[in-house]
Order: C-alpha cells, then sequence, then structure tokens
C-alpha cells in the first residue's frame, strides 16, 4: 500500500515521545495510516527519531501493538493501540570533521554541493570517518536528521567515487518535501559518464530489475523481475564517440543501487576504470591509443583512477518556495583529462 507523505499525518494533539521515560505514550491508528508498516509509522509521527531507532525499541519489545510485541513489518489497522516507549538511545551523532566541501549554493533551508571522488556520504561498517556526513556537521549548523544521526541533511546519495551535484537539508520539513520528491521521481539527475568501447545506439531506454549479487554482496546485478528486486529505468544518449571509448548523458528514472554502472555493464560497455564491476583501473594513455594513431609521447601517463561517472546536474522544486532550481557541477579534472586525450591525435 501506498504511504502518503508525512505532511499528511496528523501533527497536532500528539504526546510527546522522550527517550528513557517510564511510562510509555498511546496512540491509536488513523484510517489514513492502514496497511503502514509500524516502523515508517512512528517514524513519520516523529521524525526526530530514526527508524532504525523504533526498529530496536521494537526489538526491546518496549513497544506494543494492542498489548503484545510486534515486528518492525507489520500493517497496521485502524484502530489499532500502540504503546510506545523508547529505551535511552546511544549518542550517534558524528563528530564534525573538517574536510573541504565545494558548496555550489546556499540558504536557509538546503545547501547544494560538488560531491568529491573517494568520499562515502555516510558512515557504515569499517567507515566511521572522513564521511560526506562528518565533513556537513563541520560545514552547517543546521541539518536535518529525520533519516537518523548518521545522515545529518542526507536526502540522497552517490557512490563513493562518484563526483557531482548533492542536496542536503537542513530541517526535518524541507528533507521530507525534498524526499518525496525523489519518491515521485520530480527530481532530474542528469549524469555524464564515459564508458569503454562503442555504444550501439544513439539513445535508448534500459529496462531491467536489479538486485544484490549473490557472489558478491558489494555488486549489483541485472535480474528476472522476482523476489527482492527493484525495477530500474536509465535513458542515455550518446554525445560522443572515441575509437574505444564513449561519452553518454544518463538520465536514470529510478535510483537504484550502482544503477547506472551495473546498466552499462550490462550493455557490456563498463565505466572506464570501475574496477568494482570488471574495469580495468587505473586507466592510462596507452590503453586508449588507437592502433592507427600516432603513440602518444607517454603510454604510461594516467588518465583516470576511479570510475568515470560524474552528477552532472540536479533539477527539483525548491521544498520551502516551490521555485524550480537547477544547479550544474563542473566536469572534475580527472574526466575532463581523459576527453582530453581522448579528443587529442593520439587516440
Amino acid at each position: 500500500m501506498t504511504e502518503p507523505p508525512a505532511a499528511e499525518l496528523p501533527d497536532s494533539e500528539l504526546p510527546p515521545l522522550e527517550p528513557s521515560s517510564a511510562e510509555p505514550i498511546s496512540l491509536v491508528v488513523e484510517a489514513r495510516a492502514h496497511g503502514w508498516r509500524v516502523d515508517h509509522y512512528l517514524t513519520r509521527l516523529y521524525p526526530n527519531y530514526s527508524r532504525a531507532a523504533f526498529q530496536k525499541a521494537i526489538d526491546a519489545e518496549t513497544i506494543l501493538l494492542n498489548g503484545l510485541p510486534v515486528k518492525s513489518g507489520r500493517r497496521l489497522r485502524v484502530n489499532d493501540a500502540l504503546s510506545v516507549r523508547l529505551p535511552e538511545l546511544p549518542d550517534e551523532t558524528i563528530p564534525p570533521e573538517d574536510i573541504p566541501l565545494d558548496v555550489l549554493y546556499e540558504d536557509e533551508w538546503i545547501a547544494v554541493i560538488n560531491k568529491a571522488a573517494d568520499i562515502i556520504v555516510h558512515p557504515g561498517k569499517g567507515n566511521y570517518r572522513g564521511t560526506l556526513a562528518g565533513a556537513l556537521q563541520f560545514h552547517f549548523d543546521r541539518l536535518s536528521d529525520v533519516a537518523g544521526k548518521f545522515r545529518p541533511g542526507i536526502v540522497h546519495r552517490l557512490d563513493r567515487d562518484t563526483t557531482g551535484v548533492m542536496v542536503v537539508a537542513k530541517d526535518n520539513q524541507c528533507h521530507g518535501k525534498l524526499s518525496a520528491q525523489f519518491e515521485d521521481r520530480s527530481v532530474r539527475k542528469e549524469y555524464l559518464g564515459i564508458v569503454w568501447g562503442q555504444v550501439q545506439f544513439d539513445s535508448d531506454f534500459i529496462e531491467t530489475h536489479l538486485r544484490v549479487s549473490q557472489r558478491n554482496r558489494e555488486r549489483m546485478q541485472v535480474c528476472e523481475p522476482q523476489g527482492n528486486s527493484r525495477e530500474a529505468v536509465t535513458f542515455y544518449e550518446v554525445l560522443e564517440r572515441f575509437p574505444r571509448a564513449t561519452l553518454v548523458r544518463l538520465l536514470p528514472r529510478t535510483g537504484r543501487t550502482h544503477q547506472l554502472r551495473v546498466h552499462f555493464q550490462h550493455l557490456g560497455h563498463t565505466m572506464l576504470a570501475d574496477s568494482l564491476y570488471g574495469s580495468i583501473c587505473p586507466v592510462t594513455a596507452g590503453m586508449m591509443v588507437d592502433r592507427a594513431a600516432k603513440a602518444p609521447p607517454d603510454p604510461n601517463l594516467p588518465l583516470i583512477s576511479r570510475q568515470a561517472l560524474h552528477a552532472y546536474r540536479l533539477s527539483f522544486a525548491h521544498p520551502q518556495s516551490g521555485k524550480p532550481m537547477q544547479f550544474e557541477a563542473p566536469l572534475p579534472e580527472d574526466m575532463q583529462r581523459t576527453l582530453n586525450f581522448l579528443r587529442s591525435p593520439y587516440s
């Protein structure tokens, strides 16, 4: 069942929810929330707490449904009675880190940044320092926390070595409105990528289903529409052709993990230097030489050492004013260097 945006939930007369309170609060599920998951419902009612916090409370059996323990995925019914108590929450704030940020735009409600390569968006297993989330904590006084304390301001993400435009929310209301735009696919995302080989068509749609690879959990794979697979749709357009590579513009219609990289691997054209999906990394000048062309002065000259993928443009409605906004991030130096070589007499 489709869940309406948080703005449609009643936000008045809600009992206050405080961690470690001795007394639980009582809630009665209203008609519009029929069919919602328990954890989603509570997160919408109390956006200052992450879904993970509610899931931990459910596991600890401090959240009861009709007087009984409940699972996070349990679907609610009208007039269900919830008893909610949050245990003492650990300090999950991310320490600020003085990591340089390229800020393209900033106002009272949002910031737009040009993400660099080799930086993870938010902490994960084995990667708790040196993240974009830590940098945001350092550079901005106020950030949304609706996505959890480990994801301050983070509305959407880019892969570690993908560069380009990202929007950041400074409060929970703006975060919710931006998230809704991503969910209803009204945000327009445009990427530039350099892929190996000659792409067959000048433009086309790629429509598949994706799931986590059974052989390597860090990878995604194209699969049949079944089980936990999710639909993935990408439109692409060839911008420039070279003897051994193609520059493409990519417009994802969905936002699945590694979607663009997997889709072009599926076509037989991996992104340059994408080692996770089988591309040689790093890429040197000698690898890009056309046999009929003149040899370059230095065939070992490194061109790019991470996937050649850049989030070039992002368009959305401002969450406060509704005004259409569009931001572009210049092509990073390594991709520009690669294109300069591909356009030279040596390729």
